[in-house]
C-alpha cells in the first residue's frame, strides 16, 4: 500500500504536513486508537482520510450532519478516491453507486450518521472495517445525552465491530469532555495527555489546542439593541459573523 506521505501529495496535492498531522496519522498508522483535539481548520478529515487509504479495508466515518458528508464525500471522489455516504438526502442512484463500489470491493470510505448505524448492522457485517473514524467526537458527550442519544452507542459498535481500531477527533472537547469520550468509546477511564502515552492499549490523546485568533467573542450589558447591533456592526462590514437574539420574531425584526 502506498504511504500517507505519498497520498499526501498524490491524492490531496499538498507538499506538507500541516501542524500535528504528521504525529496523529502516524500513531493511526500504527495501530493506535487515537483521540485528537485539534482547531477547525487544522486538517482533522485528512488525518483518518490518509490512513484509510493507505490499508486495505473500508473505513466507516462517523459523522453528524449530512451536508458535511456530502461536502467531504464529494471532496474525496474528485480526488479519485472511492467514497459514499448513506443518508435520508441519497437519490436511488447514490445508493446504487454506493452498493455496486462495495460489491466490487472498491469503497475506502463509507459516511454514516449516529442514528443510521443501528438500521445498518447487516450492511457493516458485511464490510471489511479496518478502521473506526468518530468525526465531531465532543458530540459524544455533549449531544448524546438528551439531543442525539446514538452517539452513546457507538462505543456499542465498535465492540460490534471487534473492537476495530478507532480514531475520533474534535475541533473542542474540555479535560471532562475527553474523559466521557474516552470512557464510552474507548471503555477507557484514563489517558495520559500525551502523544503515545505509557500504556501502549490506552488510546493515544494528541491535544493540539483549539484557539481560533480569526474568531472574535464578546458581550455587553443590553440597552439599546438596534443601536448597539449597529454600533457593533458598522464598523466590521465585510467581515461574516452571527448574532444571537432570543426568538425567531426577534432575529427577523433585527434583521
Amino acid at each position: 500500500m502506498p504511504t500517507p506521505e505519498t497520498l499526501l501529495k498524490s491524492v490531496f496535492g499538498f507538499d506538507a504536513f500541516r501542524p500535528g498531522q504528521a504525529e496523529i496519522v502516524s500513531a493511526i498508522q500504527n495501530g493506535r486508537d487515537v483521540l485528537a483535539i485539534m482547531p477547525t481548520g487544522g486538517g482533522k478529515s485528512l488525518c483518518y482520510q490518509l490512513p484509510a487509504l493507505a490499508r486495505e479495508g473500508v473505513t466507516l466515518v462517523v459523522s453528524p450532519l449530512i451536508a458535511l458528508m456530502r461536502d467531504q464525500v464529494a471532496g474525496l471522489r474528485e480526488a479519485g478516491v472511492e467514497a459514499g455516504a448513506l443518508t435520508s438526502a441519497n437519490t436511488p442512484e447514490d445508493n446504487e453507486r454506493i452498493f455496486e463500489a462495495i460489491d466490487r470491493g472498491a469503497l475506502k470510505l463509507l459516511y454514516l450518521a449516529p442514528e443510521r448505524l443501528a438500521s445498518s448492522r447487516q450492511l457493516l457485517a458485511r464490510l471489511p472495517i479496518s478502521l473506526l473514524a468518530i468525526d465531531e467526537a465532543h458530540c459524544v458527550s455533549q449531544w448524546g445525552h438528551d439531543f442525539r442519544p446514538d452517539y452513546l452507542r457507538i462505543g456499542e459498535l465498535r465492540a460490534a465491530l471487534g473492537d476495530v481500531q478507532t480514531a475520533a477527533f474534535t475541533a473542542t472537547a474540555d479535560e471532562e469532555t475527553r474523559a466521557e469520550i474516552l470512557r464510552r468509546l474507548f471503555d477507557h477511564d484514563d489517558a495520559p495527555l500525551t502523544d503515545e502515552g505509557e500504556d501502549p492499549t490506552a488510546p493515544a490523546v494528541f491535544l493540539r489546542g483549539f484557539d481560533r485568533p480569526n474568531l472574535y467573542l464578546a458581550f455587553e450589558a443590553k440597552a439599546s439593541p438596534r443601536k448597539q447591533l449597529l454600533d457593533f456592526v458598522l464598523p466590521r462590514r465585510g467581515r461574516s459573523g452571527i448574532v444571537y437574539a432570543g426568538s425567531r420574531n426577534k432575529c427577523e425584526v433585527l434583521a
